[in-house]
């Protein structure tokens, strides 16, 4: 199991939170995004194999699987929690909000609402494409206060100057490439489960 699952499912299991379906792992070491899967599987309890009935049980087997990796962009300004600092928050978070569903690649938003397009005189825009908005789960380290990650407007998020993905560029958000971005929006539903890690 990759140690960046085994800290996430610490977390889980420190807040008493169960994984969701999908979770993501993000690394700001190594500037990238990791996506899993819970999986379930039936396993036979090994009492009932004693028992040649046809009444026998199953255990469920949750299993976590690596799905894929994606490069990703975090803060310029390092890792950090607090309001104003312009660094990428630390912890649990869950997507609390997905905008910009069915706009094309290159949609170009402002306060969350699409005002344009990169390739109509907005090429270096800061948020295009879509919005993933999270929401920090750990209260007085990422929620509520001067440490609130969704009152500090933190997303997952595309961005007009793809060339920075893969090395610190952002103001505290995360950016991906819209050919990354676009299927994880597509595949996650609000509430999926996000570790942000140093």
């Amino acid at each position: 199991m990759p140690r960046q699952l085994e800290k996430f499912l610490l977390a889980c299991k420190m807040k008493d939170m169960v994984l969701t379906r999908f979770a993501l792992g993000v690394s700001v070491a190594t500037q990238t995004v990791s996506l899993f899967e819970r999986t379930v599987a039936a396993v036979c309890d090994r009492r009932s194999k004693k028992n040649s009935s046809s009444n026998s049980s199953a255990v469920t087997d949750h299993r976590h699987k690596f799905l894929k990796k994606f490069r990703c962009s975090t803060s310029r300004f390092g890792i950090g929690q607090t309001e104003g600092s312009n660094c990428t928050p630390l912890g649990l978070h869950r997507i609390a909000e997905k905008i910009g569903g069915g706009w094309p690649v290159g949609t170009v938003f402002k306060n969350r609402q699409p005002i344009g397009y990169t390739w109509q005189g907005m090429p270096d825009a800061k948020i295009t494409t879509r919005i993933l908005w999270l929401e920090g789960l750990e209260p007085g380290f990422n929620r509520g206060g001067n440490v609130d990650s969704h009152g500090r407007y933190i997303y997952i998020h595309g961005t007009g100057d793809e060339t920075t993905i893969g090395r610190p560029s952002s103001c505290g958000c995360i950016h991906l490439a819209a050919d990354d971005l676009i299927p994880l929006f597509d595949k996650l539903p609000v509430g999926t489960l996000v570790w942000i890690s140093e």
